[in-house]
């Protein structure tokens, strides 16, 4: 039997490493920053970057980059494991340089970054000196199709000119750089070859940082972005012409599953939490553990929580072996998106007014995880694809398998 859910010493052994360094590093240096807002901003970045030297010397940096960029190494499967233990706490993915959207740009910088574009781009990045944003997304419409989008770029000599509107674009005004699509083709021989991908340096002139979007978890750093008359070098195009849609692709792919290891992480502190505090609350009688409807809810949450790893593990195994794993991406970014939602959710319950405080971290927790519902797909898109390939599967086959994780049994 090749199935083997064991891990090797060495891949245990980093993960109890992880677990170590975050519970005893970084949830310790979170707990010395308190509330940010209040603190002194020199204080709070010297303990943000104490942090990240720490993680530099533990060997726990950048574990999604190869070792010649001074990353780990780490397989997709591998990574679930470090992903699920840092995002325990808010800033381990951070701390350990593998958060979004930096991690997703890197990848897509390995990939179709030229040699000059990789140093100039590339290892600021992977050195923690500099940080990125991807600029897809744009208010007139469809976040789900970029084959729509507006913004426009033509070529001017050896510059491209852009014009165009963009919206929740992610750490913008952090950024030193952002990768932008933006259409180039007129008519493309098919609609998904009508977007190019650039680097654009930031600061830059005609882009416009007009705002950070309020969101139902605060200010945080997704910008409006107004682009008019933006010159880019012709050599910071990314890729060929016409594949900004497949870049994009190539990058959301991946990265939806690092999404999903990251809300696993963050279910399990959930999920612990309301076991926690059924143990502890006495209530008409009894403790809330022993009352069939928290334990309902319990079990429930275990349930999916397990479901969330297999499904995880399995899309991981396949990024590794080469194999097609859009289906399996898609269903698991849907499943643990929506899982995520319902354990905290739950766990809000079993608190009480106490979890719906700002006494505990569960109210925090809800409003980040209800955007995991849209962020890098709609729970209705992904369904939509998943039930096309589920009909094609079976139009080519006869038989749904192929569809359903294409698993021995």
């Amino acid at each position: 039997m090749a199935i083997d859910f064991t891990l090797s010493p060495e891949l245990e052994e980093l993960r109890l490493r992880v677990r170590e360094f975050i519970e005893g590093t970084v949830l310790l240096g979170e707990s010395r920053i308190g509330d940010h807002d209040k603190l002194d901003r020199g204080e709070y970045l010297t303990v943000l970057f104490e942090m990240r030297r720490l993680a530099r010397e533990a060997g726990l940096w950048l574990p999604h980059m190869p070792e010649e960029w001074g990353g780990m190494g780490l397989s997709h499967t591998e990574l679930a494991m470090v992903q699920a233990e840092a995002a325990k706490s808010y800033f381990g993915p951070w701390v350990l340089n593998c958060q979004a959207p930096d991690e997703g740009n890197m990848n897509t910088l390995l990939h179709w970054g030229t040699d000059a574009q990789k140093e100039k781009y590339l290892r600021p990045l992977c050195e923690g000196l500099a940080m990125s944003c991807f600029a897809m997304t744009e208010p007139e419409v469809a976040g789900s199709d970029p084959t729509l989008i507006r913004t426009h770029a033509y070529q001017d000599g050896d510059e491209w000119v852009v014009n165009g509107h963009k919206w929740f674009i992610s750490s913008a005004r952090r950024s030193r750089f952002a990768i932008l699509i933006a259409r180039t083709e007129e008519s493309p021989g098919m609609p998904q070859a009508a977007n190019t991908g650039f680097l654009v340096d930031l600061p830059a002139d005609g882009w416009h940082d007009v705002r950070e979007i309020e969101t139902m978890h605060g200010s945080t750093g997704h910008s409006e972005i107004v682009i008019e008359d933006l010159r880019i070098p012709a050599e910071n195009m990314l890729g060929e012409r016409g594949q900004g849609h497949l870049l994009g692709q190539f990058r959301l792919g991946p990265a939806r599953l690092a999404h999903c290891m990251r809300w696993i992480a963050q279910a399990e502190v959930a999920l612990d939490m309301m076991v926690d505090r059924a143990m502890n609350r006495f209530a008409h009688g009894s403790l809330l553990a022993e009352k069939q409807g928290i334990q309902w809810m319990i079990a429930d949450s275990a349930m999916e929580l397990y479901q969330s790893k297999l499904m995880v593990l399995h899309a991981a195994y396949k990024i590794d072996q080469g194999l097609d794993f859009k289906s399996e991406v898609s269903m698991a970014k849907h499943f643990v998106a929506n899982a995520l939602n319902r354990i905290i959710d739950r766990s809000i319950q079993v608190h009480g007014a106490l979890g719906y405080s700002k006494d505990t971290p569960l109210a925090n927790m809800f409003q980040h995880a209800r955007w995991a519902r849209f962020a890098d797909g709609a729970d209705e898109v992904h369904q939509m694809r998943i039930a096309q390939r589920t009909i094609a599967a079976y139009k080519d086959t006869g038989s749904t398998r192929a569809a359903t994780g294409d698993l021995p049994l």
